[in-house]
């Protein structure tokens, strides 16, 4: 077998599986927009108007459960890992790495992310990082991303990680983004979840959700975008990490291409899921130790 034959086999290949890969997406972009602290308990009652209409045009659940512990790090963990923690390994609010031995490792040293597992699949993806709060960076496998970066302090810049996701989203047209707010989890510890200082931030919270959805137009790739809205946990009264619903159960709001405008559905789901769902949406099959189940039946 000569070296030309062995070449040509290996590029029909590649060419054949990214041709597969390419048709079984069911969109070309997906935004992840979190909310770090944002409880279920709080949406009927919030001025949100734009995660209302993703609602409505979307499909959605109030009663996505966090894992154990009911705080950050170990769930934004789970929520890009497609696995809990008895298996990724983080196990706290701060975790920067694992407390226990991660199950499986990749060549980036770290638990299987779905950001890795769409670099894998596809070399010349943009993918892409925004966060507010440090911990974030230890948990996205930043050698698969081709853009990470933490804002300004936002206490005293409100409006830099909305401004820095937009301008991302209109240069770089990301084929996976993560969007990450450390809010309102930072106004449940100060003012208290439940209270007045919540709603507004949630409020303000929406307002800049509305403009990532222009900058997508803007950007010409709405039409071809999925967008998910979600959170890492609840809280009560100025705290959270309690077995609590209202530190437990979370938001999961799903819309845009080739989604079912269902509203509400019934069917249980974890934090690890969502990873297993995004993954879904971009045709790619789990690895072994995710034990994330997709939401497939909100896909059309």
């Amino acid at each position: 077998m000569n070296k030309r034959f062995v070449l040509t086999m290996v590029i029909a290949l590649f060419t054949l599986s990214s041709a597969v890969f390419a048709s079984s997406r069911k969109a070309g972009h997906v935004i992840l927009i979190g909310l770090d602290g944002w409880g279920s308990y709080s949406v009927e009652k919030a001025d949100m108007p734009h995660v209302k209409k993703l609602m409505q045009e979307g499909a959605y659940t109030l009663k996505k459960r966090s894992v154990l512990p009911s705080s950050s790090a170990v769930n934004w963990a789970s929520m890009f890992m497609g696995a809990g923690p008895e298996l990724h390994g983080y196990t706290d609010w701060g975790s920067k790495t694992p407390e226990l031995p991660s199950r499986v490792v990749t060549e980036n040293n770290i638990f299987p992310t779905i950001f890795g597992l769409l670099r894998k699949a596809d070399p010349k993806a943009e993918i892409g990082c925004l966060y507010e709060w440090d911990g974030i960076k230890y948990l996205v496998d930043t050698l698969s991303l081709n853009y990470y970066e933490q804002s300004p302090d936002y206490t005293k810049n409100p409006t830099a990680l909305c401004d820095m996701a937009c301008r991302y989203i209109k240069d770089k047209k990301p084929v996976l983004a993560a969007v990450c707010f450390d809010n309102p989890d930072h106004v449940g510890h100060q003012d208290g979840h439940n209270t007045e200082a919540y709603y507004a931030k949630l409020n303000e919270l929406d307002a800049y959700i509305g403009k990532i959805i222009a900058a997508l137009k803007d950007a010409g790739i709405y039409d071809d975008t999925v967008i998910i809205v979600t959170s890492d946990h609840g809280g009560i009264d100025k705290g959270h990490g309690g077995k609590s619903m209202m530190e437990m159960e979370t938001p999961f709001i799903i819309a845009g291409k080739n989604i079912r405008k269902s509203g509400l559905f019934e069917e249980s789901m974890m934090q690890f899921d969502c990873a297993s769902t995004i993954a879904a949406l971009f045709g790619l099959q789990q690895p072994q130790v995710w034990i994330g189940r997709p939401m497939i039946q909100v896909f059309r």
